[in-house]
């Protein structure tokens, strides 16, 4: 079967060249040329990628800035390019997700049986079954109903706020800054305020830290972000 590749390069000779090396072994290639149409491309196409090669050096957003993005949804396997041969590049790349790193300049060969090794590897697909549900002291968020409880209490949130809470809740403990979460939730290429960020934890805290004898879970580190916790 047919595999689809997304290749992300803002070099366009390299694009193009590489575009028809893959074309050749019988690939069909979708392109972006930035981060921001890299992470856009794949989640409009993402049941049919089967592969991504992603440039380090993107304009708009960084290569690991995609990589994380995508990662937060999706196994889909990805092997990084840069010029950069730098031990701790590698280390943050693979540390990140991806599952393969080539540096520049390199033989087309080397990257083509590359990418038949990682598309060899099984994947991990989640049924609707097996969504996860995340637990913090007495707050609950359940992905597979897209419910959220706090105790007994059933607790009604808007799609953005559950998203925000949603973000948070993949990394309990982290202190998010605003643009983090601005990225995740809004977008990258959001050009509003970043204070709607302040505006959505304000929302979110007047509708799960607001319950007699709980613990305050949505934490702020002024000059930094915003963190749930269980701790202060």
């Amino acid at each position: 079967m047919t595999k689809t590749v997304l290749l992300v390069e803002d070099e366009k000779a390299l694009v193009d060249a590489l575009t028809s090396e893959f074309q050749f072994e019988d690939y069909k290639v979708l392109t972006a040329l930035d981060g921001v149409s890299a992470v856009e491309t794949y989640f409009k196409n993402q049941d049919k990628i089967d592969l991504i090669i992603l440039d380090w050096m993107l304009p708009k957003l960084d290569g690991l800035g995609v990589l994380r993005r995508i990662r937060r949804e999706s196994d889909v396997p990805i092997i990084m390019l840069t010029a950069r041969d730098y031990t701790g590049d590698k280390v943050a790349g693979l540390m990140t997700g991806a599952d393969d790193y080539v540096t520049k300049p390199f033989d087309t060969e080397e990257l083509l049986a590359r990418m038949q090794v990682v598309l060899r590897r099984p994947r991990q697909i989640q049924t609707s079954q097996e969504k996860p549900i995340y637990q913090l002291d007495d707050l609950s968020l359940d992905t597979g109903k897209r419910q959220v409880t706090r105790g007994n209490h059933h607790i009604q949130l808007t799609q953005r706020e559950y998203k925000l809470l949603l973000e948070m809740f993949r990394d309990i403990g982290k202190t998010f800054t605003r643009d983090e979460l601005l990225d995740l939730v809004w977008g990258v290429d959001f050009d509003g305020q970043p204070n709607i960020v302040d505006v959505y934890i304000r929302y979110l805290r007047n509708k799960i830290d607001k319950f007699p004898n709980s613990k305050k879970l949505i934490h702020t580190t002024r000059g930094i972000g915003y963190t749930l916790s269980v701790n202060d």
